[in-house]
C-alpha cells in the first residue's frame, strides 16, 4: 500500500511538473515602431524650427518697424542646456544658423555670448561650467563662418539668474548661454 501511494505521489509530481505547450510570443517589429518615434519627433522638431523662424522674422519686422536694432531683435535670445551639460542641442541649429547668417552678413557687429548656470553647485564649478557652455556656443557659430573676432565667451556662472526658485522650472530657465549685442 505504501508502494502505491508513493507511486502515485511521484506520479502526480511529474503531471504537475510536466509544461503545457507554449506558443511562441508574437514577434514585434521594433523597427517601424522606431522610425514612427523618430519620424514624430523629427515633424516635431522641424515645427518648432519653423515657429522659431516666424518668430525671428516677426520680432525683425517690428523692430525695425519701432526703429529698434536689427541687432539687438536678433541676438535677444537664450541657448539652453541640460542639467550639468555644455553641448548645444540640435533644436537649436537653426537659430544658430541665422545668428551665423547675420553675423557673416555684417562683419562689425559683435556678440558676447554669456554663460550662465542654475544656482546648484559650488561657484567655482558654475563659473567653469558656464564658460564651457558659453564656448560651445562660440564654437557651433565659428563652425558656422562666425570669425573668433566676432564673439567674446565669458561666464557669469549662477551670478544673474533669469528665474528665482528652488526647482526644476526655475533652474531649467537659468541653464543658458545669451548671445547679445555688444554695444559700441
Amino acid at each position: 500500500m505504501k508502494k502505491a501511494v508513493l507511486s502515485l505521489v511521484v506520479v502526480g509530481l511529474l503531471a504537475g511538473c510536466s509544461t503545457a505547450e507554449k506558443k511562441p510570443a508574437p514577434v514585434v517589429d521594433s523597427s517601424q515602431q522606431d522610425a514612427a518615434a523618430r519620424a514624430a519627433a523629427a515633424k516635431a522638431a522641424a515645427d518648432k524650427a519653423a515657429v522659431e523662424a516666424n518668430a525671428l522674422n516677426q520680432s525683425q519686422l517690428s523692430g525695425q518697424a519701432n526703429g529698434g536694432s536689427e541687432a539687438e531683435n536678433l541676438f535677444q535670445k537664450s541657448i539652453y542646456f541640460q542639467y550639468n551639460q555644455y553641448d548645444v542641442s540640435d533644436q537649436y541649429h537653426s537659430v544658430l544658423e541665422a545668428d551665423a547668417a547675420y553675423l557673416n552678413a555684417h562683419p562689425n557687429v559683435k556678440v558676447t555670448l554669456q554663460g550662465n548656470t542654475d544656482d546648484r553647485g559650488s561657484a567655482e564649478y558654475n563659473l567653469a561650467l558656464g564658460q564651457r557652455r558659453a564656448d560651445a556656443v562660440r564654437k557651433a557659430l565659428n563652425l558656422l563662418g562666425v570669425p573668433e573676432a566676432q564673439m567674446e565667451a565669458v561666464s557669469f556662472g549662477k551670478e544673474k539668474p533669469r528665474a528665482e526658485g528652488d526647482d526644476e522650472s526655475a533652474w531649467q530657465q537659468n541653464r543658458r548661454t545669451d548671445i547679445v549685442p555688444q554695444s559700441e
